[in-house]
């Protein structure tokens, strides 16, 4: 289960499940209600668990990674994989205390212990040549053994299906499009994109489409095809159609 901020008023949860990435859980951002992220977290994750819902590990972005929210997935005896941000503190022995910048973390992972946590596993990849840093905490004590390099990248691989539901819904579904402020009128086409985006990822799945940004640049060439095909013929005008612009009137 995978939560980010998006989008500036929107907060969503996902599950994967046989491969698919699909939206469980989301709170559209309301002022008036005085809550910040890591509350609309807190609140999506007790709801989705009494749905029944049982993740084995749980993922998020740096901004969920308070002590508060991992202590609560610890404390229901669930895995995570949450980013850090370079500056966060933790210390490997005589509480000396360091940024996880700062650290020289080997392929397999390196353990340390988190303020007001306890022991993790921390992990750094490069993007961009900028280093991001990545703390892995098991479901259980015995699984700490199985938890290298191999382990991480799975689960960072099933991490990063977080950005690529965001990219789905912004440059594809056009979510930041919603121009309005009546709460009824946020929320029609919010859902809507929200669908939409489960629809593209069930096409996906199913081999109707192999690419979703495919799709979108060729929505139209049928029917942008066909017009032009009209055009000439109701025009009789041939040839090939030259890039140059118009002259105004």
């Amino acid at each position: 289960m995978g939560n980010r901020e998006s989008d500036g008023y929107v907060n969503h949860q996902l599950s994967t499940l046989k491969g698919l990435h699909q939206p469980v859980n989301y709170r559209i951002y309301d002022k008036a209600e005085n809550k910040t992220k890591n509350d609309y977290f807190q609140e999506m994750r007790v709801e989705v668990l009494a749905w029944g819902l049982e993740p084995a590990f749980v993922t998020g972005d740096s901004g969920y990674s308070s002590q508060d929210n991992l202590k609560m997935i610890k404390n229901h005896r669930q895995g995570f994989l949450f980013a850090l941000e370079s500056n966060r503190l933790v210390f490997i022995e005589k509480r000396q205390w360091s940024q996880v910048q700062q650290l020289t973390i080997p392929d397999d992972g390196l353990l340390v212990y988190l303020r007001g946590l306890g022991t993790i596993k921390v992990f750094r990849t490069w993007l961009k040549n900028q280093p991001r840093h990545y703390a892995l905490y098991p479901p259980n004590d015995e699984a700490w053994a199985t938890f290298d390099h191999a382990v991480f990248l799975k689960l960072h691989d099933q991490h990063w299906q977080i950005e690529q539901y965001h990219r789905t819904l912004k440059p594809l579904c056009h979510i930041e499009h919603c121009q309005v402020r009546q709460p009824t009128a946020i929320r029609n086409p919010v859902f809507a994109v929200i669908g939409g985006s489960v629809q593209l990822q069930r096409l996906r799945a199913n081999d109707v489409i192999r690419n979703c940004y495919r799709l979108k640049r060729e929505l139209f060439n049928e029917i942008i095809a066909a017009f032009i095909q009209t055009a000439r013929h109701s025009t009789g005008v041939s040839g090939s159609i030259s890039g140059a612009r118009p002259k105004p009137f």
